[in-house]
């Protein structure tokens, strides 16, 4: 959601007159710091990381709103020869073939991908070839020559210059991650929290999430 939020704030605060501070981190990573005591007035999150947040109590149920939905993808360097990954076989074999194969570690498509290659029964062979980050836009690795291959969710792999996308994973193997956005039990601007999360459900703001790759949730 950096790039989506980056381009709408600004105009959410021209029309609203509210100011809106953002902190960005990878799920585990938010979850991690709700834990460690932190709050805010609006959470926007993978919707299994907020109904955690809904399960401690932290959110409001009844605010929890689904934004958009993404896919999970590979991409490799621009310029690069494109591999076949139409089955969940070659996406295996292309795993395997990769000198390098990049994610992150606390992100939600990170997260999933660990049981994708747990489930291919190729993990002790990823690990050792893995190029990992927390979190941040793991694409950067391949535009830099550091990872052969990357596997994120697909607006972040598009946010990455100098690299393109394969297509998303196949066949069962592929998920969608929805995005949801929920306001704190314990916000302090409440109003404000209220007006944000509906404005992220406007077409404009539906428009600006399809431009980076998210379809309608």
């Amino acid at each position: 959601m950096r790039e989506v939020l980056e381009s709408l704030v600004p105009g959410f605060a021209q029309a609203s007159g509210y100011q809106v501070a953002v902190s960005y981190d990878a799920a585990n990573l938010i979850l991690r710091r709700v834990r460690n005591g932190e709050s805010a007035d609006v959470a926007v999150l993978a919707g299994s990381a907020i109904k955690q947040l809904t399960d401690l109590g932290v959110v409001e149920p009844a605010s929890c709103t689904d934004l958009a939905r993404s896919g999970i993808g590979m991409a490799v360097r621009a310029g690069a020869s494109r591999p076949d990954i139409g089955s969940i076989e070659a996406f295996k074999r292309v795993l395997l073939a990769a000198e390098s194969v990049a994610y992150t570690t606390e992100g939600a498509s990170g997260v999933y991908f660990t049981e994708v290659i747990e489930r291919l029964g190729i993990t002790s062979e990823i690990q050792r070839k893995a190029k990992t980050r927390p979190a941040g836009l793991i694409g950067e690795l391949v535009m830099t020559g550091e990872a052969e291959v990357a596997i994120q969710q697909i607006p972040e792999l598009m946010a990455v210059s100098g690299i393109e996308l394969v297509g998303p994973l196949p066949g069962d193997l592929h998920r969608y991650i929805t995005l949801t956005a929920a306001i704190f039990t314990d916000a302090t601007q409440r109003k404000a929290a209220r007006a944000f999360v509906d404005f992220l459900t406007t077409p404009d703001a539906l428009r600006s999430m399809k431009a980076h790759g998210m379809e309608r949730a």
